[in-house]
């Protein structure tokens, strides 16, 4: 299984640190699920685990790797230097004996440098074209009962994401914004990451979850996809604010369709895709 390639949008990604944060609860809930059902690790005597955290973003989910491995050997790799600005605030030994750092990496071509007990990613795997394909890579750089976890998001056919689709493809902005997003496969379900996993004879635990997030304020679905799926729109129309905010206002007026306010919030569904592969 391949994932496919996107075709060429404007460039990389500008990333906004704060904006990302701004749901960090809801955001930082699937990774703490994720490790809890890593398997326990097995270092070498006397060493702690080494972990990988593949992007990283701004640190604070790599702290909570550090807090559910305090001994470990913590790398967290982005290659957003925005992203690894605030991160590397966070860097420096931990209570447990362990430590965390950081460094730029590209995840399509990030090669482990060694062996890892543990190569985890919260929330980035979507961004990689073809990270299936990495999967061979990752796996073999692991130690014996060494373990690769991971959570996408699942909700690619979801009207935050349809309706930015459509919108972006419309005749008002197809010669601006066509090709800039991510395809709808993206990521793949949890059945095929068992599969491709099993294959390279991992013992697998794959699942999924739909969280019910409850939003506060005014149009918060547009205030979440701000930190992340429309980073490449938000990006390709940095030059132009009269542009950006025309086709804001196009976007929040279909969200707001899509996903009415409620008398406890705006209820915004969420899937997500959850593999917990160990190396057999």
């Amino acid at each position: 299984m391949t994932s496919r390639t996107p075709a060429p949008g404007p460039g990389p990604v500008e990333w906004n640190p704060a904006q990302y944060q701004r749901h960090s609860g809801h955001r930082t809930r699937p990774l703490y699920e994720l490790l809890a059902r890593v398997p326990p690790l097995r270092p070498a005597a006397g060493a702690g685990p080494r972990v990988a955290d593949l992007g990283c973003g701004p640190g604070k989910p790599s702290l909570v790797v550090a807090e559910h491995l305090p001994a470990a050997r913590i790398t967290g790799y982005d290659n957003s230097p925005a992203m690894l600005a605030e991160a590397r605030a966070y860097a420096g030994p931990l209570a447990g004996g362990g430590s965390l750092d950081f460094a730029h990496a590209d995840l399509a071509t990030w090669r482990p440098d060694g062996t890892f007990d543990l190569i985890v990613s919260n929330a980035a795997l979507q961004w990689v074209p073809g990270h299936v394909d990495r999967f061979p890579d990752w796996t073999a750089a692991l130690a014996p009962h060494g373990v690769l976890a991971f959570q996408v998001p699942g909700n690619f056919d979801a009207p935050s994401h349809v309706l930015l689709r459509e919108l972006c493809a419309s005749p008002r902005w197809r010669d601006r914004l066509g090709g800039v997003l991510r395809h709808p496969d993206a990521t793949h379900s949890a059945a095929a990451y068992f599969d491709a996993l099993a294959a390279l004879g991992c013992d697998v635990d794959a699942w999924e979850t739909t969280y019910l997030h409850v939003l506060p304020g005014e149009d918060p679905v547009l205030d979440w996809v701000k930190g992340t799926g429309l980073r490449p729109v938000l990006t390709a129309l940095d030059d132009d604010r009269a542009e950006r905010d025309a086709f804001l206002a196009e976007y929040r007026d279909a969200l707001r369709a899509a996903y009415p306010a409620g008398p406890h919030g705006t209820v915004f569904p969420f899937r997500r895709i959850f593999a917990v592969a160990r190396r057999g």
